[in-house]
């Protein structure tokens, strides 16, 4: 029987920052430039309990507490990825609970604005005009309000979770609405507040 600890490669925090680049990130096509620089740069370790400092760069989800997780390192790399931010970008990210993917994206775009899951699907008429919209978790229904914040042509990034699966989802907001295809299966943090009202049948 094989033992396998959770404890971070020799050289601390930094070397297991560089190991998840390079065993998590390339191995699995995230390979973008600007991806790779801003996840090796950012301490993820800052973002989860004193606790769980030591394992802040497992190939998996941590526990916050409160019911909120840190999504695995290739989650936000994919994310970031297939957002291809820019500087012409105003930015939405609907935060999970960590911070960690508002402080990789913030450089990239030229605003951001952050908002928690509770006040993105909080109903609202004001008209938004922003052209990236990152949720950092997987949703069950994208809500009308949430799609009203956004410009028409908006690029949407997110998880999608569908007959209890995760997969990471990419669209665009098109004549009033949004689209979303689903792109990779891979375990993403629910965010309970964009579950589906269910329906009563007899």
């Amino acid at each position: 029987m094989t033992i396998v600890e959770d404890r971070p490669p020799a050289g601390g925090q930094a070397a297991a920052r560089q190991a998840m680049l390079v065993s998590q990130l390339r191995t699995s096509g995230v390979n973008a430039a600007y991806v790779l620089a801003r996840m090796g740069e950012v301490p993820r370790e800052d973002f989860v309990p004193a606790g769980a400092r030591g394992v802040a760069y497992m190939d998996r989800a941590i526990d916050l507490g409160g019911g909120r997780y840190l999504a695995a390192p290739l989650v936000h790399g994919m994310m970031l990825q297939e957002a291809r931010p820019t500087p012409a970008d105003k930015a939405l990210l609907v935060d999970g609970g960590s911070g960690y993917l508002a402080a990789l994206l913030r450089p990239l775009v030229g605003s951001l604005e952050v908002v928690a899951p509770a006040d993105a699907v909080t109903a609202t008429r004001k008209r938004g005009d922003f052209t990236l919209l990152l949720i950092d978790g997987a949703i069950e229904q994208f809500p009308d309000s949430l799609a009203q914040r956004l410009d028409q042509g908006a690029r949407v990034v997110c998880g999608l979770l569908k007959n209890g699966l995760t997969r990471l989802a990419a669209g665009r907001k098109a004549a009033g609405e949004v689209a979303l295809v689903p792109l990779a299966e891979i375990g993403i943090p629910v965010l309970p507040e964009f579950a589906a009202k269910r329906e009563w049948s007899f």
